[in-house]
């Protein structure tokens, strides 16, 4: 018979497992959002619109059992704050798949219109982005405070990729101005990007709190 502290422990595991098939589900919708964008793949970007509710009810679900457990369990310190952390990080998954769902409803606008230039570096901002959600959610799992600090750094990267492309994308519009409802969208889509990238931060900052019990701003 199992221990009232190994059910708890069990309920814990099955916890984050349901928080790992969200993040799973959220980096291929962001994924498949990119590439629907880049391809003209309107019916990718409608996949990733219609697959967001599947994602919204696993945050529910994650926010329903985490509840369940601190009203019947009365939890204390560490495992208040793993049941905490847990609530928070699946919200941030939950508003990275929002911001997939933004970036499919820009693939829809621009439509099959050609792009006015080949769209390179917005991928690059991306690859940096994802491999933040990587190792928040790594360091999330480990408990890996170093691994989280080393993700909030990198937001740095994506910010100042974030700044120069769309300065670039507006300064071209004088050029391009057949062109301007495309570069407005591609415009929000670096937004976008970038914040994945602040929802990967927050993570890490939640890891640490988790970990320590102490706040900290990772990235002021």
């Amino acid at each position: 018979m199992m221990s009232t502290r190994s059910k708890f422990d069990s309920k814990l595991t099955d916890l984050k497992e349901k928080l790992l098939e969200m993040e799973s589900l959220a980096e291929t919708a962001v994924r498949d959002s990119l590439s629907a964008l880049i391809n003209h793949d309107i019916e990718k970007a409608n996949r990733v619109i219609d697959g967001d509710d599947k994602i919204d009810d696993l945050e529910h679900e994650i926010h329903d059992r985490a509840l369940l457990l601190i009203a019947r369990e009365s939890p204390v310190a560490k495992d208040l704050r793993t049941l905490n952390v847990a609530l928070k990080v699946s919200s941030e998954v939950e508003r990275m798949a929002d911001m997939a769902v933004n970036i499919a409803k820009a693939a829809i606008h621009i439509g099959q219109e050609k792009h006015f230039k080949e769209i390179r570096d917005i991928p690059k901002m991306m690859d940096h982005a994802l491999e933040m959600v990587t190792m928040s959610v790594k360091a999330y799992v480990d408990e890996d405070v170093m691994l989280a600090q080393k993700c909030a750094e990198k937001d740095d990267v994506v910010d100042n990729m974030f700044g120069s492309l769309v300065h670039e994308l507006i300064s071209m519009v004088p050029e391009n101005p057949n062109a301007t409802n495309q570069i407005i969208q591609l415009s929000f889509v670096c937004r976008f990007i970038e914040r994945i990238a602040d929802h990967s931060t927050n993570i890490a900052e939640n890891v640490i709190y988790l970990v320590t019990g102490k706040r900290f701003e990772l990235n002021e």
